[in-house]
């Protein structure tokens, strides 16, 4: 899956613990793979009490990584308590069962354990990091978190100042606030338009009773997709979900939310900052993760901005016209809706001509296609570079547990180089012609753009 620019506040705070000994700072350093993606073995267990995880065994070094979600994510947020699932990820090492605050994270620190949390649109996720030697007390602080989070009033207050001054400085950055504009203007009405961050108004009104409803109702192993590598055998694996997760309830109680798409019929808007260059983000709606057609775009956004330097807006907006110091596009699907979206910041009188440069581009790209050094070029990076996804311990369990929440199996690692092999010539012609409709491009700018300049230059 194509990861998305993260533009917003990542309010989550990541308590690394530092590590206490050499020995414990080479366990946590990079550990890497001697073959190839292919040669990991992905076991596919389930535990005594029926809970599913994928294991990739690895015991050179006595460490583990555990990546594991819940679906639900900011869009299970209910109305009026917007952020309230990010203010959950920041609360989940503030104290559990009998352990206060400052207790429970001095204790992570003894043990050298790694613990963070983050929030989607669709799904909850948890990262964990633990040495061997301490992996049944990390498991146990774990389990806590997991089961019995205290939400004290004195943390809660603590952390809510800390988002809502997180929420003061992102107002004030364009390109935060031009994503979180696109978002409310592409999907309005729909949970995907609502901020994740919430505003200050909404977290000020979120409780400590609020945070617990949020966990009851979305920790639930019906949802629960597993994942570990390292340091640790199938049947302890299975033990330990057991512990941690064992308790859960059997089903999530999920507000349904509906399939939707980016509204149609193509949209500009301008939100006014007083900053010397403005921030554009543009999209539109794109493919399902499974439609057949997802692949030929994946490749499609590589040659058009998702490369570097190697893409055609780059090249058209930086390299030959200086208009830009980057411009990138990505294709991202959700559980419901998917996007081709990307973002360009430059100078307030600009601003305007990147735009339409983009959108040339895009409507040269649906009418013409790619050629097929473009096509090449595109499939030896992807294919090239699909190894270096997995030459950590905490990258491949990321990738995999990517794989686990797209519904694909171990088997995908396999053959995703030989699917985009596949992909020929016609294909990507066809797709950018179904994806690339500038009619319904998405457009929202924030800074003070000059946009009169650029259509004086288009009518001269």
């Amino acid at each position: 899956m194509v990861a998305a620019p993260v533009l917003r506040v990542d309010c989550s705070r990541v308590r690394f613990a530092a590590m206490l000994a050499p020995l414990a700072a080479a366990v946590f350093a990079i550990l890497t793979f001697s073959g190839p993606a292919h040669a990991m073995e992905i076991q596919k267990i389930k535990s005594p009490g029926g809970i599913e995880a994928w294991l990739v065994e690895e015991h050179a070094v006595p460490m583990m990584a555990m990546r594991f979600a819940f679906d639900g994510g900011s869009s299970q947020d209910p109305e009026g308590k917007e952020g309230l699932a990010n203010f959950l990820t920041a609360m989940m090492d503030e104290g559990a069962g009998d352990l206060v605050s400052r207790d429970f994270q001095e204790r992570m620190e003894d043990i050298s354990m790694r613990m963070r949390y983050e929030e989607a649109k669709d799904a909850f996720y948890g990262n964990f990091e633990t040495l061997t030697a301490n992996r049944a007390e990390a498991v146990e602080l774990l389990k806590l978190a997991i089961n019995k989070p205290r939400f004290d009033k004195d943390a809660v207050d603590r952390i809510r100042q800390q988002l809502q001054a997180a929420l003061v400085y992102a107002a004030r950055d364009p390109n935060k606030v031009a994503l979180e504009k696109w978002y409310a203007s592409a999907f309005k009405g729909h949970a995907y338009a609502r901020p994740a961050n919430g505003t200050a108004e909404t977290v000020g009104a979120i409780s400590g009773e609020d945070l617990e409803s949020y966990r009851a109702r979305v920790f639930a192993k019906d949802t629960l997709k597993v994942v570990a590598v390292g340091d640790i055998t199938a049947e302890e694996l299975g033990k330990l979900l057991d512990e941690v997760f064992g308790g859960l309830p059997d089903k999530a109680d999920l507000h349904p939310v509906s399939k939707t798409e980016p509204v149609s019929g193509g949209l500009q808007e301008v939100f006014e900052m007083n900053v010397p260059q403005s921030v554009a983000v543009f999209g539109l709606g794109a493919m399902e993760r499974k439609d057949p057609d997802f692949m030929p775009a994946f490749i499609l956004n590589q040659i058009l901005g998702g490369g570097g330097f190697a893409s055609k807006l780059m090249e058209e907006v930086r390299e030959k016209r200086g208009l830009a110091y980057s411009v990138y596009t990505y294709v991202y699907p959700y559980q419901h809706a998917s996007i081709f979206s990307g973002a360009v910041a430059t100078r307030n009188d600009a601003i305007g001509q990147s735009l339409e440069v983009i959108r040339g581009e895009l409507k040269k790209m649906a009418d013409e296609g790619p050629s097929q050094k473009d096509l090449d070029d595109a499939k030896s990076y992807l294919t090239g570079a699909y190894a270096l996804r997995f030459d950590t311990n905490s990258k491949i369990a990321s990738q995999l547990l990517g794989l686990r929440m797209d519904n694909f199996g171990p088997e995908y690692v396999d053959e995703r180089n030989a699917m985009i092999e596949a992909v020929t010539l016609e294909d990507i012609k066809r797709v950018a012609k179904r994806l690339l409709d500038t009619n319904d491009l998405i457009v929202t700018i924030v800074g003070k753009p000059e946009l009169e300049k650029a259509d004086a230059a288009k009518k001269g």
